[in-house]
């Protein structure tokens, strides 16, 4: 079984890519983020031409997550990340799909820091670990993917000394993200790749992408009941080279049939 995450940045504008990419490499199931478009104009048509069932939780202009599967339509659970009835982000979807529950997270960029954007990215976190907590004491077997917008240390990142004060590698969001995997989480790409540098995204400026000066925030996280499945990780890092294409790559994984 084949899962892969990726953040479109902008679902309609770059639909020809996301197509071509799921017709190339047929994932069973996959994960969106920044669909960057309200409820009534996702792709669904599209989506359903190139085989696949979807739930997603659109928003104008910002944010939006989708869960697509190939064979059945998932079940969703909740669109919501419980804990703040005041939260109206699009940011995270949750569902059933072939036995394994998948959440699906765009996780806040928190810049500037400090400031009210940080304070939100924190917050969000912190209710990421409480159910993500609930989750493992459910013993069902969970997926935890999306762009978590964290580089975990410094070798998820190029020249970490220039993001010293940046949201994503600051202190206090790298701790969050260890308390995280903390809880029995396995990092799906570290546990097959310890040493590699492996980046998922690579900025539009400054030519980053053909110098390779990126970032690994696109994060696979694993229940314990998982990390014996897992057969296979990588990122379609040349999708990042593709015209009109979006700033991150895909990452995937594969799992054996439970």
């Amino acid at each position: 079984m084949k899962i892969a995450t990726y953040n479109v940045n902008g679902v309609n504008g770059r639909l020809p890519v996301l197509l071509r990419w799921l017709n190339e490499t047929a994932p069973d199931v996959v994960c969106l983020q920044e669909l960057k478009a309200p409820q009534e104009k996702f792709p669904e048509q599209a989506i359903q031409d190139a085989g696949y069932h979807a739930i997603w939780h659109g928003q104008k202009s910002w944010n939006g997550v989708a869960i697509l599967a190939r064979n059945a339509p998932p079940e969703e659970v909740c669109r919501v990340l419980p804990g703040d009835p005041e939260d109206i982000h699009s940011r995270y979807i949750e569902a059933n799909v072939n036995g394994i529950r998948i959440g699906c997270l765009y996780l806040p960029n928190g810049n500037p820091a400090p400031g009210p954007k940080f304070d939100y990215k924190l917050g969000w976190f912190k209710r990421l670990q409480t159910h993500a907590k609930e989750l493992l004491a459910q013993d069902t077997p969970v997926v935890l993917t999306g762009d978590y917008n964290v580089m975990p240390t410094e070798q998820d990142v190029y020249k970490p000394e220039r993001w010293v004060d940046d949201a994503l590698f600051r202190p206090e969001t790298r701790a969050a993200f260890k308390d995280l995997m903390a809880q029995g989480w396995t990092d799906a790409i570290r546990k097959l790749y310890p040493d590699e540098t492996i980046y998922t995204f690579w900025d539009y400026f400054r030519n980053a992408y053909g110098r390779n000066a990126g970032l690994r925030i696109d994060h696979f996280l694993l229940s314990p009941n998982l990390e014996k499945r897992l057969l296979a990780a990588g990122v379609d890092r040349h999708v990042r080279g593709w015209e009109k294409t979006s700033d991150h790559a895909p990452v995937w994984i594969e799992l054996m049939e439970g």
